[in-house]
This record gives C-alpha cells, structure tokens and sequence, in this order.
C-alpha cells in the first residue's frame, strides 16, 4: 500500500477526549541517526530545516522501504533495524562502508549496494513479487509541459527488482514514456498492477499498468465531473486524496466540500465544509459505484466564556483489503484513526499515540492488512513504529 503522507507542519495541534476510543498499541522497530551514511536519513539541510524533497516509507512483509528524497537514496531494512540493500546516487553519497559493492566477487553476499543516479526519489511502493516502484525527478533538460493541462512534466516511476537491480522506468504511455505530471502517488495493486496518482491544477490523471509495465488504463478527473453528495447543490467540491485498493481494480476518492458563507448583504465572504465522501471508482471503466460519507471530526473549545464546536475534515490515510477506509486526524498526543467500510454502516474509532518530541516530521504507510507504520521525526533521530490494527477493525467486515 501506497504511503500516505501526514506533514505535521503548520497543523493546529488539537485536544480531544480519548473517553471511549480504542488505544491501539504502539511497537517501535528500530531508530535511525540523521546523516548522510548509508544507515542513516538525511531528513534535515545544514541548517536544520526540512527541505521541499520528500521522504516516503513503504512496509512490506516486515521490511521497511524508505526513500530519503535529501539523501538520493533508497533503503531497504529489516523489522529488526539491519540494513539490507541501498541503491545511491554516487556523486552525492559518500561510498558505504558496511554493504558490499563488487557483486562479482565470489561468496554469498547478503548485505550490498548499487549504484543508481538518483535524483530526487519521493513516492514509493512495494508489490507482492517486492519490487520496488520509486518516483524520481528528470533533469531540467528532459522536462516536457503539457500546455492542455497547464503542467510541468517532470517525473518518471523507476522499477527495480527484489534484490535493488534497475529494470526499467516508466511514463505516462509506459515502459521508455513520456514523463508524468506531479505524482502524488503509487499504489500496489492486485495482480502486482501499479497506479501512478497524478494531479494537475484543474484535476487529476490517473494511470494503471500491469506487472509488466504496459499501460491498461488512464482514468482522467476532471474537479468539475465530481458526484454531488444527495440533495447537495450549491456546494464546492474539492478531491481531497485518491487511493488505489491493493486488492482491486478500485479507486477510493476522498472529496470534501464547501459551502460560501455570505455576509449580511449576501456577498461571499469565505467558504466551510459542508460535507465529505469517499466516492468507489471502477479504474477498468471510470464509473462511480458506490460512496461512504464521512463525519466530521468533532472539536470543541471555550472562547469568551462561550462553548464553540467545530466540523473539521478527517485526512485519508488509506485503503486495505475488502474495502475499508483508514482517515486520520491529528490531537494532542497523536492521532485519532477512523475506520470507515462501503459494505457496512459500522465505523470504528481509535487513536494512535505519538510523543511530543517526535513531531517534527511524521509520514505513514498502510499495509493491505491493516498495520500502519509511521516514520516519526524529532531533531536527532528519526524511530520507526507500527500499529497493528486488528482489534480496532472487528466487526466492520464486508
């Protein structure tokens, strides 16, 4: 399952009660040291910010994948911390000291590296056979624009092997295509099929390749050919995330929508969620099936002696098998999870706790099974955890 980012930057940290909501338990796997060495995550510049270049992290069978977008580099540990295989960008990377490099030399080798002109890897998923499936920026010279839609055609999606081999990449037509737009997304799906989640200003592409790179379905969305939720009409809609299922040809669109607040004189003066669905596409024929409404996380506060509630809009985290929705919302502590099915009315709630000192950065991956794992960031050291979710799924089954 595609990882799902959650950037902690500029959110309003909330409090809410926890009175009630399942506590899911939390097990941390391993820590990493900032840096550039081969066991290390180069998540912070010189000065100590955060740079625009992403890091994604992909758990699949109990190893983790992460892609360090400031290190060029792609990683592949154990759920014990050991560092199996790196593929770097030698021009940046200083050369490792514990994987092997010579693959030609006789022995059985079981820690290495390859060398891999990355340049900027960002999303990343991990099919079932464990390739790999990277975004990675072009140089400036390869870049396209796509003057219909207005965007700048920067990005391809790097296949390699179990092992760290390269094989091919991919573009929009293909293996050897032309470039993508933005990618906000990869996602394994059944079969080992990919979906490459693009956006563009005025909506999004979506394309679906089988396991071998050929391209079975495009899926273009435009923001103005959105359902409207039932006996909605005056309302703005805006798609939130799209998430592939691992187990289905199925998109899952989160699209959340306003309604304009008017002054007194009936000039509009600022918008507020009205509403928010999951709409279920078909990739194979692009028509909506099915949609889940979304309730509001609830927020209450005191101002001026007054009690204020407010509807704020859960984020999606996710799809597993069978159909159930992961969303999440940030408090004080944490997260609140929400688990949402289209073939039941029951939802569940629980809460995934993260310290204080770990917020600097966080992102989540959701496996097809329900575990989230989580990178969670403080100034020195970035842990890896996860949350199995089980219990907090019974009885929300199809």
């Amino acid at each position: 399952m595609k990882p799902l980012l959650i950037a902690l930057c500029g959110l309003l940290w909330l409090s809410c009660t926890k009175t009630g909501v399942s506590s899911v338990g939390r097990e941390d796997i391993f820590s990493l040291d900032i840096g550039r060495l081969e066991d290390q995550i180069d998540l912070y510049n010189l000065d100590g910010n955060r740079s625009m270049r992403k890091t994604r992290i992909a758990m699949r069978d109990g190893f983790f994948y992460i892609s360090d977008g400031n290190g060029e580099k792609i990683t592949r540990f154990t759920s014990y911390g050991d560092l199996l295989f790196m593929i770097y960008n030698e021009e940046t990377n200083p050369p490792p000291l514990s994987l092997r490099t010579n693959m030609e030399e006789n022995g059985i080798v079981t820690r290495w590296a390859f060398a891999y002109p990355l340049q900027e890897p960002g999303e990343i998923a991990v099919d079932s056979r464990k390739h790999i499936y990277v975004e990675d920026k072009l140089p400036y010279e390869r870049h396209g624009f796509d003057v219909e839609n207005k965007a700048l055609l920067d990005s391809m999606v790097l296949h390699f092997d179990q092992d760290g081999h390269f094989l091919e990449y991919l573009g929009q037509e293909g293996i050897g295509g032309s470039p993508f737009p933005r990618i906000e997304g990869l996602y394994a799906s059944v079969q080992d099929e990919l979906a490459v989640i693009c956006r563009f200003s005025q909506g999004w592409n979506i394309y679906w390749f089988d396991s071998g790179g050929t391209l079975l379905f495009l899926i273009p969305l435009k923001d103005d050919a959105i359902p409207l939720p039932p006996d909605k009409r005056r309302i703005i809609s805006s798609i939130d995330t799209i998430a592939a299922a691992p187990d289905e040809r199925k998109l899952y669109l989160k699209v959340d929508y306003f309604r304009e607040i008017q002054d007194g004189e009936g000039a509009a003066i600022g918008t507020e969620p009205d509403s928010s669905f999951i709409w279920i596409m078909s990739a194979e024929t692009g028509s909506f099936s099915e949609s889940i409404e979304v309730p509001f996380f609830e927020y209450t506060f005191v101002e001026n002696d007054r009690q204020i509630k407010e509807n704020l809009l859960y984020s999606m985290l996710g799809v597993i098998k069978d159909g159930r929705v992961f969303l999440t919302f940030p408090v004080d502590g944490g997260y609140s999870v929400l688990v949402l099915s289209a073939g039941s009315r029951r939802q569940r709630r629980g809460f995934i706790q993260v310290d204080n000192d770990e917020l600097e950065y966080n992102v989540f991956d959701l496996s097809e099974d329900g575990i989230i794992s989580g990178l969670l960031a403080s100034y020195w050291q970035v842990k890896m955890a996860w949350w199995r979710t089980d219990e907090l799924m019974g009885g929300i089954n199809p």
